[in-house]
Formats: C-alpha cells, structure tokens, sequence
C-alpha cells in the first residue's frame, strides 16, 4: 500500500511540475565556463542543446588564430578542450558557414516617418522653453526654428523630391549661460530622440578615446535600437571648443584637428558602422549602418579667449587715424561675442571645412544680476522651489526675502560660472538649517533674510504664530 501511496504522490508532483514549466523558459548556460546568459550576454546555439558565450568563442578563436600563426596547431587539440567532445564540429563549421542573414522589416505598407500635422510651429516650441530657461530670446527663437525646420525636412524627404539641406548649429556662450539645460530642455518636448555627448573624450580612431562614430552609438541607444528612427534624430555635442587646432605643438594632434577632420563626413551625411549596445566596435556585438544625412547636429562650446580674438580683430579696424577707438573700448562689452565670425572662429583653432558645415552659428549672453534672481524662483523647477519641496515634506514653509535673492546673485555674479554659482551658495547657506529644521516639530516656517547672506545676522525662524531668531550668524 505505501509503495502504490508514494507512486501516486510522485505523479502528482510531476504534473504540477509539468504544468509550471509549460510557460518556462530554462535559462542557457555557458558550456564551457558554465555561466548564465545574464551574466555572459547573448549565447551562440549549437546542436545537441550546446550554448556558447561570445567570450569563450573569442578566447577559443584567439588560440587558434595564435597556433596558426605559429606553426604550432595541431587539430588534435581540439579535442583535448574541457567540453568538447560533446560538440559536433562538423555541425558547428556547418553552422558558421551558412549563418542566417538578418531578416529585414517587412515595409508592405510604410508610413510616413513624420505627420506634418503634429508638427509644433516655433513659438509653441520657444513657449515651452521660456517656462524653463531664463533669457536667450534670440538663442531660443534660432532653436526653435531650426528643430521645426528639421521636422519639415525628414517629413517632406520622404515625400517630395526637392531635398532640403539640414542646417547643423553652433552654440557659443560663456559657462554656465545654460547651452546644455537648454538642449535637455528640448529633449524633454520632442519626440525624436535625442543624445548628449561629449567631445572632450572623441580621439582619432585607433587611439585610446572614443571614436568619433561613438555619438551617433549615443544616438543609437537613445532611438532603442531602431535605426530608421534614429536616422531621424537630434545630436548634441557639448564641449566643441575642446578639440580646436592645439598650437605650438609638435606633436600629433589626436583630440584636436584630426577629431574636426573625422566629423566633417559626419555633419554632412554618411554611412557609418555603429555597435549595437555598446561605445566600443572592439566588444563582441553585431554593427549596423546608420545614415547620418538627416540627423542635426547641435555643437556648443564657451570657447575662452574667443572674446580676446574678437577685440583684437575690432581693435585693428579701428586704431589708426584721428576717428581711432581707445584700446579698452571693448574691454566691459558684454555682448561682444555676439560680434564673433568665421575668420574669429578659423583663429580660435576650428578648421574651415568643419566651421562650413555649420551653417547657423550664434550666441548666448552672459547673465545679468537680473536673470540670477529670476533662474532662482522663476523656472517650473527653480532652485527655490526644490527647497521649498524638500521643507515642505518637513511641513515647513520656506521663504526668501526679494533683498536675500539680490544677494545671491550678488556672490553668483562674483564666481564667474554663471547659474551653477548658484546651487553651491544655496548650498552653503541652506546647510544649518536643513540640520536644524528636523530637531524641533514646532517649527513652521523659515524667512531666510539679507542679513543672513550677508553674515549679519539669521533667519526668521517662525514657531507655530511666534517670530523667535533661532539661528545666528556664525553658526
């Protein structure tokens, strides 16, 4: 009887655990390291159930290639590997010699990439920025048209036979004027998709760095993968100025002047072999081509010294004769980069070819006390309003007098790194009363004074209807 027991139960517990792994996929390990595919990545099937990771096939085709090379290789070894018997070869030659090529997206009835309906027209664009970034009217207006226009022109490509030549952007402005905030900004409102990279660390390909093809990699990514939607994107690249002409230099020019030259069939539209999920065509990962003839290119840079280049340009025209200006004329001029051409541009260090394609250069201004105080209580996510978030959870409210806000824009002004001066004083002066404010429950409300900023005295402290100065200055 217990025999017949245990045999039904045993059967019972067989279709349970046949009915739970009907809809379970086992997961593939390694056969030769024995390591999960989340852990190795994708892996190569072979007949008889055997799976391979890319690294122990590239090990294994890497000590081939080397015993080759060598006069050394012996095709008895094969056999001699941990697991290999239980490979067929003769199905694994098969195999790799007839792979399948990719299929491609069946297109029976393709749609139009873009509805010119949907649209938005520059002011609603513009709209938009304004409720995030302060000033750079004219900055914002260049944008907005120009990210509408390259709306247009992937519309129309597809449907009308005059091609529009896209028109790449130059942002020049000092630090801190808000060219990277602004291009986020517009990534948050558009659809296509958007990458931010970086040109300090773009080399000429086959040196250390990142290869030039790595920003449209970024792009890649950003599109999921999808080529004919990232064909269709925006690239952004901060930090342009970096990879200008070094000068007096003997040596060669890997960060500057070649990464100008290996971008210049990029801006203007080729094909280029980009990795799918990954920086790098060194890892082990399938490449695919991706046409960057209707991709805009945003460039932006502080470029330094530029305003030197520019004054002595303006100095030349006008330094001789009776109707001469004074040398300083330009020297407290704070729109002066707005005067910034080519030929500024050429001496700064950029290569004409690579200035070329980049048609619509302009500007943004430094920022004035005026917009300090406005960027720290204005935008939807100012910096005051994410403190009185912060207090608000404490259930404190947070105040500033107008004269408080004059002040810190006061210090911001003195730092000379535009709106992130700002953050870093908060920071400072916010610091003993966010360690205060958790010690006492009675607490209702902070008023952070003049006196406070300036180190005259502290701020209101507010205790449930009564005014009680509870922290000092100095402390």
């Amino acid at each position: 009887m217990t025999d017949k027991y245990n045999d039904e139960i045993i059967e019972e517990e067989n279709q349970d655990t046949d009915d739970q792994t009907d809809d379970y996929e086992p997961e593939k390990f390694c056969t030769l390291c024995h390591r999960s595919e989340r852990q190795a990545g994708k892996m190569i099937d072979l007949p008889n159930n055997i799976h391979i990771c890319p690294d122990c096939m590239q090990r294994s085709f890497d000590s081939m290639n080397t015993q080759m090379q060598s006069g050394n290789f012996n095709y008895g070894d094969l056999f001699n590997m941990p697991n290999i018997s239980m490979i067929d070869l003769s199905s694994f030659q098969n195999q790799m010699g007839q792979q399948p090529k990719p299929k491609k997206k069946k297109s029976e009835k393709k749609a139009p990439v873009l509805d010119l309906k949907k649209i938005p027209a520059p002011h609603k664009i513009k709209a938009t920025l304004d409720e995030y970034v302060i000033g750079q009217e004219h900055a914002k207006k260049v944008m907005s048209v120009a990210v509408y226009n390259h709306y247009k022109r992937v519309a129309t490509d597809t449907m009308d036979e005059i091609a529009i030549e896209k028109s790449n952007m130059l942002m020049i402005g000092p630090t801190g004027c808000g060219k990277t905030y602004l291009v986020k900004t517009l990534a948050k409102l558009l659809d296509v998709p958007l990458a931010i990279a970086d040109a300090t660390s773009l080399t000429e390909a086959g040196y250390i760095g990142d290869d030039i093809e790595s920003v449209v990699s970024k792009l890649l990514a950003a599109a999921d993968n999808d080529v004919e939607k990232a064909e269709h994107g925006i690239i952004f690249i901060d930090e342009i100025d970096k990879i200008a002409k070094k000068k007096n230099t003997n040596q060669r020019d890997v960060s500057g002047e070649a990464v100008q030259q290996g971008m210049l069939k990029l801006l203007e539209g080729s094909d280029v072999e980009v990795p799918i999920g990954a920086n790098s065509k060194n890892a082990m990962v399938p490449l695919t081509t991706v046409n960057t003839r209707n991709i805009l290119f945003i460039c932006g840079g502080a470029f330094p010294d530029l305003e030197n280049i520019i004054k002595e340009r303006l100095n030349k025209q006008a330094s001789i004769g009776f109707y001469a200006d004074l040398k300083d004329k330009y020297d407290d001029d704070p729109n002066l980069l707005e005067k910034v051409t080519v030929d500024d541009l050429r001496n700064f260090g950029m290569i004409p070819e690579f200035i070329g394609r980049l048609p619509i250069i302009f500007t943004m201004n430094g920022l004035t006390e005026d917009m300090m105080v406005q960027i720290l209580r204005e935008p939807r996510n100012a910096i005051l309003k994410q403190y009185q978030k912060l207090l608000a959870l404490d259930e404190v409210k947070l105040e500033f007098e107008e004269d408080a806000l004059r002040a810190i824009a006061a210090k911001a002004m003195e730092k000379h790194t535009g709106a992130r001066a700002l953050r870093a004083i908060l920071e400072e002066y916010m610091l003993d009363i966010m360690y205060e404010i958790p010690k006492d429950d009675n607490i209702g409300e902070v008023v952070i004074t003049r006196g406070y900023i300036e180190g005259n005295g502290g701020p209101k402290i507010l205790l449930r209807g009564q005014e009680v100065p509870l922290l000092e200055s100095g402390q």
